[in-house]
């Protein structure tokens, strides 16, 4: 039986992992995400799901193991997760009326190989005031996502247009993830 392992604690990628009606565990892996700042974003994003993947894979290796990671690039500045409302006020200001991109890097490690690729999607932001950065600040919401919002919840408010992979900017691009567990023989429903 094939086993299937999400390095993550995303409810964001495991909701997105069983939409597929996929059947896997959850393994979160902790690693340090420093990365070098002359990466550019597309190797930031593989890099780090690498990273995520192989702490599970090393104890796995019958097992396909997806890691994940998803940034937001606004002026070649990486935005993380916020640490305070302070940064996260920042950032929503920063990204206020203007367009970012948001990475999604996937790396997949199985018995039969590996798939390493990311996703890119352009993201514009609505002109925010003051008071409404304030009351989405207050939810809560900003603290563990990349760029201070979430496209899925209360943020999608913020959100004026995409171009791009929906789902990336969720936390997984899920039509290629599917593609990619295929070529490498994961048994899929």
């Amino acid at each position: 039986m094939q086993n299937l392992i999400l390095a993550s604690s995303s409810p964001r990628r495991k909701e997105l992992l069983e939409n597929l009606r996929l059947t896997f565990t959850i393994s979160s892996s902790e690693v340090d995400e420093s990365f070098d700042p002359a990466l550019s974003p597309e190797d930031v994003v593989m890099d780090l799901a690498e990273r995520k993947a192989q702490v599970i894979f090393k104890e796995n290796k019958q097992s396909y193991v997806i890691g994940s990671d998803t940034i937001v690039v606004a002026d070649g500045q990486v935005l993380g997760k916020p640490a305070d409302e302070a940064e996260a006020t920042r950032m929503l200001k920063m990204l206020s009326g203007r367009k970012h991109d948001v990475y999604t890097g996937v790396s997949i490690l199985s018995p039969n190989g590996t798939a390493r690729f990311y996703e890119s999607t352009e993201v514009w932001f609505w002109e925010l005031s003051d008071e409404e950065i304030k009351s989405y600040v207050q939810s809560g919401e900003p603290f563990d996502k990349a760029g201070a919002y979430g496209i899925q919840q209360l943020g999608s408010m913020l959100v004026k247009k995409i171009n791009g992979d929906y789902f990336a900017v969720v936390g997984l691009p899920v039509a290629k993830t599917y593609r990619e567990l295929k070529r490498l023989g994961y048994q899929l429903p």
